[in-house]
This record gives C-alpha cells, sequence and structure tokens, in this order.
C-alpha cells in the first residue's frame, strides 16, 4: 500500500484523524496477519535475506541492502536483488538494464541496486526467486529489498531497519498509523533489526533502549552518513528538490553538512519527474542563483526528455551509504553467517547409504 504519510502519524500527541481510523486500522492489521499466516511459503535452495521495515514509507532500506551486497562480495559470494520495483511499470520477472527509460520501466531503486549487484524487477516474489535460481550466472545468495510482509518467500534471515528518530510514530497500523501490521506480530517475523542513526543519548525511553528492552534478538545499530566529497555543499546556495517518503531527511542532512538553503522544493514519493517540471526547477535556480541538488533516487528519473537531460547536467547529487561500526559488524556477519550454512544444511545431499 503506497500513500504520503500524514505528518500526524508521527506527531506524539493523540490525534482526532487517528482515533476515527482505528476501526480500519484494525482490519487492515488483522488482515495483514491474515495473508501472512494463510500463505505455505516457498523455500529457494538459495539463501534468502530481506530487509524490511515495520512502517510505510522510507527508512533507507535500499542503502541498507547496497551495503550487505557489497559485504557479501566482500566475502566471495555473488549476490542477486529481488525487488518489487516500486514506481515502475514492468511486473516482471525481468532483470534490470540501464536504459534512457529505465527508470520509468522497472522504477528507481532497482537502478541504484543493479549498479552493485544483477537485479531482478518482480511483483510476484516467488516467480522471482525461481527465476534467479536459474540465472546462467550462479547467484549465491538473495537479497530480498523490502517485503519483510510477504510471506510467498521463507527467508534464512529477516532484518527490520527502523528511523532511531521516528521510530513507529504513533504505533497504529494503517490508515490511523505507519505501521504495515500489528508491531507484536512483526516484531515475531523478524531475526534482527537495525537502528538507524539513534538519538545520541541512548536514553532506554529512546526507540534503540525500547527495542533492546523488548525484543529478544539483536539490535544493531547505524549510520546513514554521506558518500565521497561534500564541500561544495557549503560553497553556494541550494535549491534542494526530493520525491522520496521522507525529504525533510534529506535537507537536514544537506543543512548538517553546511549547506544553506534557499529553497527546497517536494514532490510524492517514486514521482515521475516531467519536462514542466524540469523548466520550473530551471527557472527557480536561475532566478535565485542557487545550485540544484537532489537525492540518488531522484536523479535516476530525470530522463525521458530534453528539459529532464538538462535539469540532471545542472544539478549534484548527494550520494549516501550504510556506516556499521566493527563491533555491530561483526554481529551482522555472524548473522548472514548463520543465514548461509542454514541454507547450506538445507540443501546438503543426503550421505549415501552403506552398502
Amino acid at each position: 500500500m503506497r500513500l504520503d504519510e500524514p505528518s500526524w502519524w508521527y506527531g506524539g500527541a493523540d490525534d482526532m484523524r487517528q482515533r476515527a481510523l482505528l476501526p480500519l486500522s484494525r482490519i487492515y492489521g488483522w488482515l495483514a496477519e491474515r495473508r501472512y499466516l494463510r500463505h505455505t511459503p516457498y523455500r529457494s535452495r538459495l539463501p534468502v535475506i530481506c530487509v524490511g521495515n515495520f512502517t510505510a514509507g522510507g527508512t533507507g532500506k535500499t542503502p541498507l541492502s547496497l551495503f550487505i551486497a557489497r559485504h557479501l562480495i566482500a566475502r566471495g559470494e555473488r549476490p542477486v536483488f529481488l525487488t518489487r520495483g516500486y514506481g515502475g511499470r514492468e511486473t516482471g520477472p525481468v532483470w534490470v538494464q540501464n536504459g534512457p527509460a529505465a527508470a520509468r520501466k522497472f522504477g528507481d531503486e532497482p537502478l541504484l541496486l543493479s549498479a552493485v549487484a544483477p537485479t531482478l524487477v518482480s511483483r510476484d516474489r516467488r516467480a522471482g526467486i525461481i527465476a534467479i535460481e536459474h540465472h546462467s550466472e550462479a547467484p549465491s545468495v538473495v537479497i530480498m529489498d523490502d517485503g519483510l510482509q510477504n510471506a510467498s518467500l521463507a527467508k534464512d534471515l529477516s532484518i527490520a531497519l527502523v528511523d532511531g528518530k521516528r521510530g513507529i510514530g504513533n504505533g497504529e497500523v494503517i490508515p490511523a498509523g505507519p505501521l504495515r501490521a500489528p508491531i507484536d506480530f512483526q516484531l515475531g517475523i523478524v531475526d534482527a533489526i537495525i537502528v538507524r542513526d539513534p538519538p545520541d543519548s541512548g536514553s532506554d525511553n529512546s526507540v534503540l533502549g525500547i527495542l533492546r528492552q523488548g525484543f529478544p534478538g539483536p539490535v544493531l545499530t547505524a549510520h546513514i552518513v554521506p558518500a565521497g566529497d561534500t564541500a561544495w555543499i557549503a560553497k553556494t546556495p541550494l535549491l534542494a528538490f526530493s520525491g522520496i517518503a521522507n525529504p525533510r531527511r534529506f535537507y537536514r542532512l544537506l543543512e548538517k553538512l553546511g549547506g544553506t538553503l534557499a529553497d527546497v522544493v517536494s514532490f510524492a514519493d517514486h514521482h515521475q519527474f516531467t519536462a514542466a517540471d524540469a523548466t520550473k526547477l530551471l527557472a527557480t535556480a536561475r532566478k535565485s542563483g542557487a545550485q540544484l541538488v537532489t537525492t540518488e533516487k531522484d536523479f535516476a528519473r530525470l530522463s525521458g526528455s530534453t528539459a529532464l537531460s538538462e535539469l540532471a547536467a545542472q544539478t549534484r547529487v548527494l550520494p549516501i551509504e550504510v556506516k556499521i561500526s566493527e563491533k555491530e559488524l561483526g554481529r551482522l556477519d555472524s548473522l548472514i553467517e548463520a543465514a548461509l550454512k542454514g541454507s547450506s544444511r538445507r540443501h546438503r545431499p543426503p550421505p549415501a547409504t552403506p552398502a
């Protein structure tokens, strides 16, 4: 279910809209649980690592998926991404290929994933993983980007990513809150939780403290940091534009890096930029003398017309990446190792019967 998140989901105070929508939330949550429990999941011969979140909207799943893929490659593994391809036209199963209309065809996130490892888009996850199993390059592990609440596939490791500042919002299920299913149910289907950018205080009342007290599995921490040179950000006024789930996080990061925001322009999540959008953004930047800047996900969608190509040429990108401490990385590596070994044991040929 894709929707623009209401601000009152994370407002903290009781809201009349939340109260009015609670009956629908109870139904939605019950249906989410039933849909999950009635499936008999397909068990792949390949290990499956799922990176998801408890809530609607963005928490940074794609950067974490990329981090895990690079870590697996460093271990000598051959990862493949399986993704639904939000924002794209393809239903799949289809392998992502770059090109002028690739973002409209596959979605922006699959394009970022495919720069690191082969990526397959499939709305039907079972059909997708069967296609991966027959891939000629013989992948050794599948990273499922999103799909925590999808029960069509058995997972060897399920990781939920939680925003350390926003947590789970008001704790209610869609549409009264941001949760995709009741939180108690979701905690029961994950093996580990990673809290991104937790508050420095480490208070027991923070989402990190609460999860570490109430979740029996590992609760790790990670940070989203800029990648590469960022000195240019402080040198000129910026016109920041973005069509992601939580653009305010992007704007705050620019300011934290010393940027002065002359203006910000926000679009809906996965917005398909038009020539009119490009013309307006270019005109605004010229008038204010500001440098256009956007996210990697947004930049992937800047193609398809002369105006969009011009916008892309005049826009700078702020790349980001996941950073995990050595201690936390060791714990994550142990989880990955267990998932790889567990899958290997399941599919090991039985010992020969003595003659």
